[in-house]
């Protein structure tokens, strides 16, 4: 999965495990700037597994043996790393060794990797072919159309409990959809914004606090 800086990559990846359920078990890499050791140790511990003190190769036994009892209990395990653009070789390497592990018939881990779009970039490098051939599926985050935009920022107002107000006229989306290409981080910022600058020239009135949280209720209304 990739897409450009504040597309909403981790939000679907927060939202797609909150939807998992027991049969699954996780892990997730939210920084894989490290050493080749460190991710194999960073991914035993996020799935709970006593390596402390072990080795790489005494390390990827404990995975292993993990997920063939996962595959016993018939339970899926997902691995997922978040900017997964600033992985060097090394690394990517050492996911696609991490792919390999199977039996006769499975693949006993699926890999997810969330980056940018240099990761697109990096995967087409020859050296990484192997890599690429193991890669099932891809897809690549589009921003927001001009209706999506819409749709978006109606949604969060009514989810933050604005109830008509405050209010984005259509010429106003139009602008704000312009203004940030799609994308739902520079979205978010220009209407927080506009809102904040509509409070202050009306003197009075209602700020939501247009944030990764609820928007923040106050008194009073805001057009904008």
């Amino acid at each position: 999965m990739t897409g450009e800086v504040g597309a909403g990559k981790t939000t679907l990846c927060r939202a797609m495990l909150e939807q998992l359920d027991k049969h699954y078990a996780t892990a997730l890499i939210l920084n894989p700037i490290m050493s080749a050791d460190e991710l194999v140790k960073a991914i035993a511990l996020e799935f709970c597994l006593p390596v402390n003190g072990l080795d790489r190769l005494d390390t990827l036994s404990v995975i292993n043996n993990f997920l063939l009892q996962q595959v016993e209990r018939g339970k899926e395990t997902l691995l997922i790393i978040d900017e997964a653009q600033d992985l060097t070789d090394e690394l990517l390497e050492q996911v696609r060794l991490l792919s390999n592990l199977e039996t006769d018939d499975r693949k006993l881990l699926q890999i997810i990797l969330f980056g940018q779009p240099e990761l697109r970039h990096r995967l087409n490098n020859p050296q990484l072919r192997q890599l690429r051939q193991r890669i099932t599926v891809r897809y690549h985050l589009p921003p927001l159309t001009r209706q999506e935009v819409v749709q978006y920022v109606q949604h969060r107002i009514h989810v933050s409990g604005g109830n008509g107000t405050p209010h984005f006229t259509r010429p106003a989306l139009w602008r704000v959809h312009r203004y940030s290409g799609g994308i739902p981080r520079l979205v978010n910022a220009v209407c927080d914004k506009a809102l904040l600058a509509g409070f202050v020239q009306r003197g009075s009135g209602l700020i939501f606090a247009w944030s990764a949280r609820p928007f923040a209720e106050l008194e009073g209304h805001v057009n904008a």
